[in-house]
């Protein structure tokens, strides 16, 4: 039986043995091995996996869901599932704190006392989903002072003063308040800044951050990361980065390691690896990632080959126009009109009479979408994107302004007038393609289910033809169609969106709103993704809304890009020169916001740390909605050159929006 050993054993003969070939690092992993047991076959993840980290390092562990990233993470915290085990190597930890005695976490059993004293307390995690990794039953305080009573002497008002403090260190504007808050209270940069502090309040050797800004906005993540770099230089610590965006590792990392199917592909230093990358899959992944220095017609490289949309007929009877490319203007197939849109938000608590207050969502919005184009809207997270697609499909009533919608020319409807029954209609040209590829499929149905729905609902052709339909619906989005007789837990999350896609084609609709249908996937993924909807938009000459806060990707798929900012647009050109030529300091906060997978374009951290680009106080007088005496200011688009038009304060000629 294996013997548990405390933090006071002295070290044997074959620890001294593993410290002597650590080498001075911090944590070494030699030749890893993880399997999982599926209903008693041993599924092996991890096949040998060797990597260091250094002290006070910053290694990125990169690669695409399911290579094995977040498995090493939990076998270095001790935390696989109970169906996980390591079946072989070493994870020999060197803790400074022990002079540093070595221990081999692969060799502890989870549960015992020495690997309760190194996790949380010497090696601290940061979870990917902020939300889920928080309990909703207890404040963000509360939270983050467990972890510090149970690995210190700390108590009473000493371990809330500490609290309040680490909370404070971490951007909270007033820790006091934010220490009895609860994190439905607070926004996804809030919440993830409380998972840091309660990773960083032991001051563990090593933190290991799991994807902690992918689900974070751009200029959100980019002060999320110039945190972690402060925190890190302050308190002297290594950080094992696990990530598939590679503009994080440019900015971030040291050295590299690249996984793929549970095997290293390629290690090594922050400038070989980018600067002289060996291995094909780490090639393919660099070339998967959209920027902004791409060539118009220039293709995303997919890392794995993906079977082409065919060409096949369409199932729906009434006639359908081909329709051409124009500019919104002269040929729009939506104009947007003034679209106003505010919720009632109750303020108080259980003790206290309930305030209403009112929030204007969507301020005033207004734009046209040519037939046949795809616009970007872009914005942060809560700046009202999702609340105009909701809008114009009617899942939301605008208070004032019109949605005047024309499928085919000549004939417009204005969507916000219809009835019941004239809007079903008008619903089967506008679809939708969710965020969340898990999410927006019901489980219990089979995709040929899924499929048929919507010309179930719609009462287009018998049984047989629904069949056809649906069967080269899965050819046009690249699927086998012997998979419809799956359910959508059998699928991968690419696969998933794709059968979303499919969804989406089948009434034919005029236009799609895509709504972040890349954010939850990997970038190889989303490489096909992205490339499968070019492909359809060229083949039926579709319309897209395409919503998103990742810029690059808008960039690649857009004609033309509006900007969002709390409830309004503040700037809306051709894709060539917005991002070439923003003149809003909103966009330029946004663009000065995004990591390029490039050495030579590194964040300005300073910047993103003193001047938040949504806060208006650092924006000059012209652009701001507020005078100086606080009242609201009149504020109109002026066109700074051909179609590209900023949103200023009225009377500010054109010559000086810059």
């Amino acid at each position: 039986m294996q013997t548990e050993p405390s933090s006071t054993q002295t070290a044997s003969p074959a620890a001294s043995a593993l410290g002597a070939e650590t080498g001075g690092n911090l944590l070494t992993i030699r030749d890893l091995r993880i399997s999982f047991d599926l209903q008693g076959e041993p599924l092996e993840v991890v096949k040998g996996a060797s990597l260091r980290i250094k002290p006070g390092s910053v290694v990125a562990l990169v690669g695409e869901s399911g290579s094995g990233k977040s498995v090493i993470s939990q076998a270095v915290m001790g935390i696989l599932p109970r169906n996980g085990s390591i079946t072989g190597g070493e994870i020999a930890f060197s803790d400074p704190a022990r002079d540093g005695a070595v221990t081999d976490i692969a060799a502890l059993p989870q549960s015992s006392n020495l690997m309760r004293q190194i996790r949380g307390g010497r090696i601290s995690i940061i979870f990917q989903e902020p939300m889920t990794s928080l309990s909703p039953v207890h404040t963000i305080g509360n939270q983050i002072e467990e972890a510090l009573v149970l690995h210190t002497d700390t108590r009473g008002r000493a371990a809330r003063e500490e609290t309040e403090h680490m909370l404070a260190r971490v951007g909270f504007p007033n820790p006091q308040r934010a220490y009895d808050m609860y994190p439905f209270e607070l926004s996804g940069g809030l919440r993830q800044r409380a998972m840091i502090a309660m990773a960083l309040i032991c001051r563990p050797a090593l933190l290991i951050a799991d994807e902690p800004s992918t689900a974070l906005d751009v200029t959100v993540q980019a002060q999320v990361l110039a945190l972690l770099k402060d925190l890190q230089a302050e308190f002297g610590m290594a950080m094992l980065l696990i990530t598939h965006d590679l503009g994080v590792v440019a900015n971030m990392a040291d050295e590299v390691v690249v996984i793929y199917h549970g095997e290293i592909m390629e290690a090594g230093p922050i400038k070989a690896i980018f600067g002289k990358p060996q291995h094909p899959y780490l090639k393919a992944l660099l070339a998967a990632v959209p920027h902004f220095d791409m060539q118009p017609g220039e293709r995303l490289v997919s890392l794995r080959s993906a079977a082409a949309p065919a060409k096949t007929g369409a199932g729906k009877t009434k006639p359908k126009t081909k329709a051409k490319k124009a500019s919104p203007e002269k040929d729009p197939i939506m104009r947007v009109d003034g679209l106003i849109k505010s919720f009632q938000i109750k303020k108080g608590s259980f003790f206290t009479s309930d305030t209403q207050e009112s929030v204007r969502a969507v301020d005033n919005v207004s734009f046209d979408i040519g037939r046949g184009e795809c616009l970007g809207l872009v914005g942060e997270s809560g700046c009202g994107k999702t609340t105009v697609s909701k809008l114009i499909t009617r899942a939301l009533t605008p208070d004032t302004g019109r949605v005047l919608f024309s499928a085919d020319p000549g004939d417009t409807v204005d969507l916000t007038a219809l009835g019941s029954d004239d809007l079903k209609d008008a619903r089967s040209d506008i679809q939708m393609i969710f965020q969340d590829p898990f999410g927006s499929l019901n489980p219990r149905m089979t995709v040929m289910e899924i499929l048929r729905e919507p010309l179930a609902i719609h009462g287009i052709g018998d049984r047989a033809s629904q069949v056809q339909r649906v069967t080269e619906l899965m050819s046009q989005v690249g699927l086998d169609p012997r998979y419809l007789s799956r359910y959508p837990h059998s699928f991968s999350g690419g696969q998933r969106q794709r059968i979303g896609i499919a969804r989406a084609l089948a009434l034919e609709p005029r236009l799609i709103i895509c709504d972040e249908p890349v954010s939850a996937l990997d970038v190889s993924v989303q490489a096909q993704i992205l490339n499968l909807l070019k492909d359809l938009q060229s083949e039926f000459n579709l319309t897209y809304l395409f919503i998103s806060h990742n810029l690059a990707v808008v960039d690649y798929m857009a004609d033309r890009i509006a900007v969002m900012w709390k409830g309004r647009l503040v700037e809306i050109a051709q894709r060539s020169s917005l991002f070439r030529n923003p003149r809003h300091p909103y966009t330029r906060a946004l663009l000065d916001a995004v990591p390029y997978p490039d050495l030579g374009r590194p964040l300005d951290f300073d910047t993103m740390r003193l001047r938040p680009g949504s806060d208006t106080a650092n924006w000059k007088e012209k652009f701001r909605p507020q005078q100086d005496s606080g009242e609201a200011a009149s504020m109109e688009f002026v066109e700074v050159e051909p179609g590209h038009r900023v949103l200023v304060r009225a009377g500010t000629p054109a010559s000086e929006v810059i």
